[in-house]
């Protein structure tokens, strides 16, 4: 981490999550899960990109690697934002991600019916390889208490 305000406010925050989720030698857990709802609140409060990919990368490090666990990041993204820090964030976590979950809207607009589709990437490799990433798309509608799944063109209503 540099000596920047931002970034030693990051470091605060990642000192805390590696104490929290290292083991004390009383417990027996096994593959933690760090769950981060929406990265971009970070540069919302001034943090720079890079100082917000260095934490990602500090917690990679000592979640994934050491602890053998996983980490979860929410970002938001719009293809259409102008917000260059966020999309920069966004890509390099795609870059470096094993799965991705893409939630998105129907390009066709508002359906009562289909609410949006996710797309699952799962990627074969992160290595610039040849091999290509495994893409699953799905349909969505929210429920009151559930959402449902189904694959592009099958739901209810088109059936």
């Amino acid at each position: 981490f540099s000596s920047s305000e931002s970034t030693s406010n990051l470091k605060a925050l990642f000192d805390f999550v590696r104490t929290s989720l290292t083991p004390a030698d009383s417990d027996s857990w096994k593959g933690p899960v760090l769950l981060v709802d929406d990265l971009s609140v970070l540069l919302s409060l001034g943090a720079a990109p890079v100082a917000v990919l260095d934490f990602i990368h500090y917690c990679r490090v000592v979640v994934c690697s050491q602890l053998k666990g996983n980490i979860v990041v929410l970002v938001h993204s719009n293809e259409d934002s102008e917000d260059e820090e966020n999309e920069l964030v966004v890509n390099s976590l795609c870059h470096h991600s094993d799965l991705i979950l893409w939630v998105e809207g129907l390009a066709t607009g508002f359906c009562k019916d289909v609410h949006g589709q996710i797309k699952i990437i799962r990627r074969v490799s992160l290595e610039l390889t040849a091999e290509q990433d495994l893409v699953q798309i799905y349909q969505y509608k929210i429920q009151d208490k559930n959402v449902t799944f189904f694959a592009r063109g099958l739901s209810a209503a088109v059936l």
